[in-house]
């Protein structure tokens, strides 16, 4: 138990969701596993921290109640009462969200057979899609664009469930004849393939969780080398919220199945984007 000074101290608990999500990605190398997997479980699940209790949230994370107690105090709260209380503010003040729309269309779908997989996986794309239109950062896209567009070459690194929206990033950058090189790591050639990445070079890295170590090493390589780096994931954690411009983006999960829909229309915004940049006066080099 603190006592006076000791609370005097102690950074002050996020008092909004933003902010709790801000703290939690700053902090998140330093928790330990049981408090990551709440943690990971709480930025997934937000709705289900505002309403279950303690005892269902800590079943679902796979921890015990203790560890939603060490995780409140860690955050600076009293307990976890008063951490549910902003996930409950949350829902107050905002209309029903992009993912329990999704849910929803998972719940409602009882159908089995081609035709109902076949309705329900478009109508989650649809939304996906629809989400991305409504919350597309347009500031954040045209830095993004000038720092590629002006970039020597542009690598770009992705694995596993990623490496499609990687590929077609590539694809569509050499098409548009802008300097594009993809980071495959092909045979365990990533530290050499990394190596090429300079200064004046922009590295595309697209990570979700758990992030590939390839994808990891490339963005740190990345980072230690002075190049400009560009995030697309869907939960900032380090060293991906080390980037110089980050997206993070909500794709549809249907079944336990998430698909890229958002991520490949977002990648292919980004290289059309970049050609009209090029096509015009192109930047500087961004160094």
């Amino acid at each position: 138990m603190m006592d006076g000074d000791d609370r005097d101290h102690a950074p002050a608990a996020p008092g909004t969701f933003e902010e709790l999500k801000a703290r939690i990605t700053r902090d998140y190398e330093g928790y330990s596993r049981r408090l990551r997997q709440i943690a990971d479980h709480a930025l997934a699940h937000p709705n289900d921290l505002a309403f279950q209790t303690a005892a269902d949230v800590a079943k679902a994370c796979g921890t015990a109640p203790s560890a939603l107690v060490r995780f409140s105090k860690a955050l600076g709260y009293s307990g976890f009462s008063e951490l549910q209380g902003v996930f409950q503010a949350r829902l107050s003040e905002m209309a029903p969200s992009y993912r329990d729309r999704i849910r929803h269309l998972t719940e409602a779908e009882s159908g089995t057979g081609p035709e109902a997989l076949g309705a329900l996986l478009a109508d989650a794309a649809i939304e996906a899609l629809r989400h991305l239109r409504d919350s597309l950062p347009h500031a954040t896209l045209e830095q993004a664009a000038t720092l590629m567009a002006g970039a020597r070459i542009n690598h770009l690194v992705a694995s596993r469930r990623t490496f499609p929206a990687a590929f077609y990033l590539a694809y569509n950058l050499s098409r548009l004849e802008v300097p594009a090189n993809l980071l495959d790591g092909i045979g365990g050639t990533m530290e050499q393939q990394v190596a090429l990445v300079g200064p004046e070079d922009v590295l595309v890295a697209i990570s979700f969780q758990p992030s590939a170590r390839e994808s990891r090493l490339a963005m740190e390589s990345a980072l230690e080398r002075g190049a400009r780096t560009v995030v697309i994931t869907d939960a900032p954690r380090a060293p991906f919220n080390r980037a110089d411009i980050l997206f993070e983006v909500a794709e549809a999960s249907v079944t336990g199945f998430r698909s890229l829909n958002v991520t490949m229309s977002l990648a292919l915004i980004l290289a059309l984007r970049v050609g009209q940049l090029r096509e015009g006066d192109p930047p500087p080099h961004t160094r």
